[in-house]
């Protein structure tokens, strides 16, 4: 899991040395790495504890989900919110 939280990382760091529309601080990438980490144990959990296929898709969808709606937040503030980037 961390192989895979380190490839998605890369993606911004890379991208940071050819455009100035990436600008993420060291902060940006620890916490982006503890969402992914964090995404990526609850999904491994849900694998090994649900046995129901409809509920351990279920469970992956929302933990996807709110992954996704927390990275959004932090990015460009949709809701609004005192944590948001915006």
């Amino acid at each position: 899991m961390a192989a895979a939280v380190a490839l998605f990382l890369l993606v911004p760091a890379v991208a940071m040395l050819f455009t100035d529309a990436v600008r993420w601080s060291f902060f940006d990438f620890v916490v982006a790495a503890l969402l992914l980490s964090l995404a990526g144990s609850a999904v491994l959990l849900i694998r090994r504890l649900v046995h129901s296929v409809t509920w351990r898709v279920a469970g992956m969808v929302l933990v996807l989900l709110l992954l996704l709606l927390l990275w959004v937040e932090l990015a460009v503030g949709i809701f609004g919110s005192p944590w948001a980037g915006s």
